[in-house]
């Protein structure tokens, strides 16, 4: 222990000798440590950022969609064929126990009109199961009910960015408003989510009972599929097997027949994402891991030349007893102590990157404790294989050409 202790300190005593160069020569593993951690806070945060706005799509998800024909041996993708109907649905829901909730998947878009005001947005009809699948809250009033659906009664809710367009701070419950120039009463407001996994703002829309939409706006009663929501997340793949299986008999699809509908899984979805964002942490890890390389470079060179200017010393050294391994193991402390005091100045100039990152430019990050144990032990590896040639040209010296060196 006591030797150790001496071998550390000879090697603080030998950098501090050349503080500056010292300082210069350990930059390269501070800006490579620091670009590590920080481009992999960014790439967790924007993984993390995805999982939450895929989650905010709503509570187990899966998506049933029209398509998947083959006609003329032309494969048709998600959405381009027409063998769902409401019974379809209704049938999923009775008849399928891993699935809770179901609803049509009814969309549009149009002008709302409000006194002056007007703006342009989505229209999503659905019915009262719609709120629980998607996980949408009430900022204030109610939901439509199942009469109102029955009914197809000209009420809606409204998102946050609708609320803000058309009645600023003035509340909207109880007024009307026009929907493609029909009237419309809003009988709640939404809570805001904020943006999706695509960019889309979640809050720009207006939610209507989908025979609303489909009779009082759309004029057809076509239905472009339907969502539905698993009893539990670790349901999904049963809730998505019955509902498969159920469909495949009530369209008569035999054994060796292509289902002519497409699902489609909250978890599927996730997955591609997670994905995504990994490839692009790693991408950014990789790039950022090339300033460690050209700050190990730079400690090989300056401990080269330390070597150079210190052969007497080296010579001197081994006259009065000391081994070879024992210049090998003061170079290579050295080395190793140069890489590890940039790695842990580094990590602080990572977190600080990070938070400025996260604090200006308004992306997410998140700083895990693995990319920081990553970072430094690769600082560590960078210090012992790039300071091992010099150290061991230091312990192969002949001490009498040493001893002579000038």
């Amino acid at each position: 222990m006591m030797r150790f202790i001496e071998i550390l300190r000879i090697a603080f005593d030998a950098l501090l000798r050349n503080k500056m160069r010292s300082i210069l020569t350990m930059l390269g593993i501070i800006i490579g440590v620091g670009a590590v951690i920080a481009m992999v806070a960014i790439g967790k945060g924007a993984q993390t950022q995805v999982e939450a706005q895929i989650s905010g799509l709503g509570s187990n998800i899966l998506m049933v969609f029209p398509g998947s024909t083959s006609r003329g041996g032309v494969m048709g993708g998600a959405g381009t064929g027409t063998g769902l109907t409401e019974e379809d649905q209704k049938a999923v829901k009775e008849q399928c126990p891993a699935v809770a909730y179901v609803s049509p998947q009814v969309g549009s878009g149009g002008q709302i009109i409000y006194g002056s005001q007007n703006w342009q947005t989505r229209i999503n009809g659905g019915t009262v199961d719609f709120f629980a699948i998607r996980d949408w809250r009430l900022e204030a009033g109610n939901f439509f009910t199942e009469q109102d659906v029955r009914a197809a009664t000209k009420v809606c809710l409204l998102g946050q960015t609708v609320v803000q367009q058309l009645f600023g701070s003035e509340d909207p419950i109880g007024k009307t408003i026009r929907i493609r120039n029909i009237p419309f009463r809003v009988i709640g407001t939404l809570k805001a989510k904020g943006q999706n996994a695509m960019g889309m703002d979640q809050d720009d829309l207006i939610i209507v009972p989908y025979t609303s939409l489909q009779k009082r706006i759309m004029g057809h009663t076509r239905s472009w599929g339907f969502i539905a929501s698993a009893v539990s997340k670790a349901q999904i793949p049963l809730a998505q097997q019955q509902i498969r299986d159920l469909l495949r008999m009530r369209h008569n699809l035999g054994p060796g027949e292509e289902d002519d509908f497409t699902i489609r899984t909250q978890t599927e979805i996730a997955e591609a994402q997670s994905t995504t964002a990994n490839i692009m942490t790693i991408l950014l890890a990789s790039i950022a891991s090339i300033s460690l390389l050209v700050g190990g470079i730079g400690i090989m060179n300056i401990m080269l030349v330390s070597v150079t200017e210190r052969t007497r010393e080296i010579g001197i050294r081994i006259s009065i007893g000391a081994r070879r391994r024992d210049i090998l193991t003061q170079f290579l402390m050295e080395s190793i102590v140069m890489s590890l005091l940039g790695g842990l100045i580094g990590i602080i100039v990572g977190l600080i990157a990070s938070s400025m990152v996260s604090r200006f430019a308004g992306w997410p990050t998140f700083v895990t404790p693995e990319s920081i144990i990553l970072a430094v032990s690769f600082s560590m590896a960078v210090g012992i294989f790039f300071g091992y040639y010099p150290a061991r040209k230091a312990s192969s010296l002949n001490p009498i050409e040493a001893l002579r060196y000038e």
